[in-house]
């Protein structure tokens, strides 16, 4: 299974970056073995709208043609449903042995997300109540996805 992550906006050279290649190149080391055949993300620009609404549905509609009709999808959002991070690896394995080829990993803009994409989405996760940079969510998202392999591995990463 592939998984593709969609966020708007594009992360600089910095630490975020960093980060995020660095958790990147660890699941092309360790996904493979469960399932996982390759990670790929998609930066889209974020909508000029001159208004929220119109802003996020432009969005939504550059994150559905990211993500392609038939890509199940998950959504970070904070109004989303807690899960730690046994849960998160189970939804990436069950969706991997359940023939998934593609799974969607959804990271809003500033704005948030558009009702419409959330209303389709087959989760919706929070990382709690906190509003974040989708710089700080999308090496948090990389992070939880190499864990979630090493969980699936039985690797010792993850400490209970």
């Amino acid at each position: 299974m592939k998984l593709l992550v969609a966020c708007e906006g594009k992360l600089k050279r910095g630490p975020e970056l960093e980060l995020v290649q660095r958790y990147e190149k660890r699941l092309t080391g360790s996904g493979k073995a469960q399932g996982i055949t390759g990670i790929r993300t998609t930066e889209l620009p974020e909508s000029r709208a001159g208004d929220a609404a119109t802003r996020k549905l432009q969005e939504a509609d550059a994150i559905r043609a990211a993500l392609g009709d038939a890509t199940p999808f998950v959504i970070f959002d904070e109004r989303g449903k807690p899960l730690d991070s046994r849960a998160f690896a189970k939804l990436i394995g069950d969706a991997a042995d359940n023939g998934t080829s593609q799974l969607g990993l959804v990271i809003g803009g500033p704005d948030g997300l558009d009702e419409s994409l959330r209303q389709d989405a087959h989760r919706i996760i929070s990382f709690g109540g906190l509003t974040m940079p989708h710089q700080i969510v999308r090496a948090l998202v990389m992070e939880q996805v190499y864990r979630a392999s090493t969980i699936l591995a039985g690797h010792p990463y993850h400490r209970d």
